[in-house]
């Protein structure tokens, strides 16, 4: 199955009702209409104050490949309703076999920081297709955010030790596995243990020996000198099978052995007890024996607060091996990212702005084709507003806060700014140069390094500045008043 899986075409993966909803739009006579979409997420994960975007790369391989195969029409055309018939009419099928993706997409590039409700891909084009890429888009940007999030914690957190990603065994599955190696590399991570991935993302792959290494030879000693013997330029030995100080010792023993032929004992892997305190009595042995440069490598369920804890203990830990609760986002599954209508082209050629209601305010959608234009000054990122690009900037801009209309700031044109989203497709053509994945990572440190350091903080980080632009906020407002006035009547 999974073989079948990546060797098919992509198109069905997606929700019925996205389905249900184009046949209607093409039923009714509406597909070709023009519209907006805007996706976005509503709050940060993890309790933090940032969120890293991440899966642009995907999104762009999916679309590229965007197609209705003759044996993914023949399934839709299977499909029955409740009365047992079918579902989908041959005239609809047919449309879908001939038709070519033409939306616009503007995206803000992987590796940026970003906040709830900012979009991180608008699509515009005809509603039938852009309707068909909201579940597809949600599951390429949502995890991938997600997990590039979590790592970009854990990055705050080791400050310069090395950060190696083990999760492939705990991911949800393959595709699971590979994407959440690539994200963890661009949150900062500086390699995997995942072949695949290295092969896909050419990220750097690092790998010792497992317990079972161990236990297959009659001690551990003689288990050490083999794997050192055959293997001599990767020498990274798990201690803790048996006792770990004994093993520590042991590990010495065998890097006195490879000196001795020219290599050296690249590092001892703690992956149980109180690292904290093994991995202090580990560095007295290493460095006792000369072994000063020996990395001493943690994991063991490790996430950022327990990073952070053993760094307060003291723990002489350099490396750290991170798996299930970074490549599942063990304490956030999911993001939570949104697909909503923000406009449609009415028949005289104007823009129809569209927003969804909810007793629920941070469930109010925002109308309009929107951009995010971020302001910085000599200390870094300051603010980031939403506009509407149909109505220009001019002058001074002024910025509200949309859950708190007395709080507001206003920015002259010639403060520094930079509008977030960029072209990525225009009219279902490639327009946009993806940077190396090696890039992207550089990308998101240069933007944390701009950014005021308590959105950074893991307990009631700061809360960084974004709103509307003053227009928007009003036709926002304006529509709000009329619908709820209209589904009162």
């Amino acid at each position: 199955m999974i073989n079948q899986l990546y060797d098919t075409s992509m198109s069905l993966l997606t929700d019925l009702y996205q389905l249900t909803m184009a046949y209607g739009y093409w039923k009714s006579g509406k597909a070709e209409q023009e519209a907006v979409f805007n996706l976005y997420f509503r709050k940060h994960p993890f309790q933090g104050g940032f969120t890293v975007a991440c899966g642009l790369s995907s999104v762009i391989e999916y679309l590229q490949e965007y197609r209705f195969s003759d044996e993914d029409l023949a399934y839709i055309g299977s499909l029955a309703g409740s009365d047992g018939n079918k579902l989908f009419d041959e005239g609809f099928l047919d449309y879908l076999r001939k038709m070519e993706l033409q939306c616009s997409i503007d995206a803000i590039p992987e590796g940026t920081i970003v906040f709830p409700n900012e979009p991180l891909l608008r699509i515009q084009g005809p509603i039938l297709q852009c309707q068909l890429l909201e579940t597809p888009l949600l599951n390429l940007i949502n995890f991938q955010s997600l997990v590039a999030t979590k790592a970009a914690r854990m990055r705050l957190i080791a400050k310069d030790d090395a950060l190696l990603e083990f999760g492939l065994r705990r991911a949800q599955g393959p595709d699971g596995g590979v994407t959440a190696s690539r994200a963890a590399y661009i949150g900062g991570f500086d390699a995997t243990s995942n072949v695949l991935a290295g092969k896909l993302h050419d990220i750097p792959v690092k790998g010792t020996h497992a317990h079972s290494w161990v236990m297959s030879f009659d001690n551990e000693l003689e288990a050490f000198e083999t794997y050192a013997k055959h293997m001599p330029n990767n020498v990274t030995l798990l201690v803790d099978t048996y006792d770990s100080l004994n093993g520590v010792r042991h590990a010495v023993e065998v890097g006195k052995q490879l000196r001795a032929h020219g290599h050296d004992l690249a590092g001892i892997r703690l992956d149980s007890g109180d690292l904290a305190y093994l991995s202090i009595e580990a560095r007295k042995i290493l460095d006792e024996a000369g072994f000063e440069k020996t990395n001493i490598v943690a994991s063991n369920d490790l996430d950022e607060y327990i990073m952070d804890s053993l760094k307060i203990q003291g723990a002489k830990i350099n490396v750290w091996g991170v798996g299930t609760k970074l490549v599942t986002a063990y304490d956030q599954p999911a993001l939570g990212g949104v697909f909503k209508l923000a406009a449609i082209r009415g028949e005289s050629g104007e823009w129809d702005y569209k927003l969804k209601l909810s007793e629920q305010a941070i469930k109010v959608s925002t109308p309009g084709i929107q951009q995010v234009r971020r302001f910085r000054d000599a200390s870094g990122f300051v603010s980031d507003m939403i506009f509407n690009t149909e109505t220009p900037l001019i002058g001074k801009a002024t910025m509200v806060d949309p859950y708190d209309f007395t709080k507001n700031r206003s920015f002259d044109e010639s403060v520094h700014h930079e509008d977030l989203l960029v072209p990525v497709f225009a009219q279902g053509r490639l327009v946009y140069k993806l940077p190396s994945v090696h890039d992207t990572r550089k990308r998101l440190q240069e933007q944390l390094a701009h950014f005021y350091k308590g959105i950074k903080r893991f307990v009631n980080p700061h809360t960084y500045p974004v709103g509307l632009e003053k227009d928007l906020f009003e036709l926002k407002t304006n529509l709000i008043f009329k619908l709820r006035a209209g589904n009162e009547a």
